[in-house]
């Protein structure tokens, strides 16, 4: 799986509106953080093509983006923490995990219910 890079507010409104018809996930990685690297090794070993055609995945740099991170963390009303996950679906920010928590079939299953 390659991520799609994250890095401006005008990426965010698209992928907003990608979400009207696709679920979209936001990856918060903190390149400093084991927790982090942690979860980045989880979501790319549980990536499959099924997934793939599920949600698209994007990945957000957050010490050279903290302030995208932050417009992340008040639009969507969910607080800001590293690693972190968030789905959008018809604009809004449906599941959120953040540390240990962050795994897209986790995600998948719970949104689910």
């Amino acid at each position: 799986m390659e991520f799609k890079i994250l890095e401006s507010n005008t990426q965010l409104i698209d992928i907003e509106a990608e979400s009207e018809t696709k679920r979209q996930v936001i990856f918060k990685h903190s390149t400093r953080c084991s927790v982090s690297a942690f979860a980045k090794k989880v979501l790319l070993s549980e990536f499959s093509e099924e997934l793939g055609d599920e949600f698209d995945v994007y990945y957000l740099d957050l010490l050279n983006n903290r302030m995208l991170s932050n417009t992340i963390a008040k639009r969507y009303e969910v607080q800001h923490e590293s690693p972190q996950i968030l789905i959008l679906d018809r604009g809004k920010c449906i599941y959120h995990a953040s540390h240990n928590e962050v795994s897209l079939s986790d995600a998948k299953a719970s949104i689910q219910k």
